[in-house]
């Protein structure tokens, strides 16, 4: 899989979600932290500009006037911040902006600028649980395609850990969510680009337990 894919992965994901986003579910936050958490594993840019609005509204992002800030006065512009996972915020144009959690967030905190439940840090949940959310709700939306990229993935991405046996995997309630979404919209039939699933015929003599169950749905 591409690094663009997997920022597209990610940015469709995001729109997905807060699409079908009730009104009073603060989750969004947590699940973009997870999602950008799992972007940045990979060797992909920053992209945040593109659902900049999203982000700002469930306070995953925060932006604020630099000529009220002489004292951060330093920050690095977008496209010139270090890799330190934009820790101490960046600018861009009259704006300074942070993600939630992290220094730069935290100086806000303590500085008064942030309160009430934007003074929480987010609480991201493991990737699988997010994974089985987008695709509960991309069976709504009809967005097979997007099941089907995330479930290619494999458990290694998906879930990680050391899971020993199929019943190690069976045993987590977000793992079974995923795969009654993909059997439900047959997202198995669904072509991806090579190498990202194992074909029908290397299904049959995969010598790997753990991925013979997670891509042998349609059985």
């Amino acid at each position: 899989m591409s690094e663009h894919d997997i920022e597209d992965l990610v940015h469709e994901s995001i729109l997905l979600l807060d699409r079908q986003r009730p009104a009073d579910d603060p989750r969004l936050r947590d699940r973009c932290t997870t999602l950008y958490a799992f972007q940045r594993g990979h060797d992909c840019s920053h992209t945040m500009g593109r659902v900049e609005d999203i982000l700002l509204r469930c306070g995953h992002t925060y932006r604020f006037p630099l000529a009220e800030l002489p004292q951060h006065a330093g920050v690095p512009k977008l496209g010139d911040e270090t890799d330190d996972e934009l820790q101490d915020g960046y600018t861009r144009g009259p704006w300074l902006y942070c993600e939630a959690g992290t220094r730069m967030w935290r100086a806000m905190v303590r500085e008064g600028r942030l309160r009430g439940a934007d003074a929480n840090p987010p609480r991201p949940a493991p990737l699988v649980e997010v994974v089985a959310a987008v695709a509960e709700a991309a069976e709504r939306d009809g967005e097979v395609g997007l099941i089907a990229f995330w479930w290619g993935l494999g458990h290694r991405t998906v879930v990680g850990g050391t899971p020993f046996a199929p019943e190690d995997l069976a045993e987590i309630p977000a793992v079974m969510r995923l795969r009654e979404a993909v059997r439900r919209t047959e997202a198995w039939s669904y072509e991806l680009p090579d190498g990202f699933r194992p074909t029908d015929d290397e299904l049959e003599t995969l010598d790997d337990e753990l991925e013979s169950w997670w891509y042998r749905i349609a059985a």
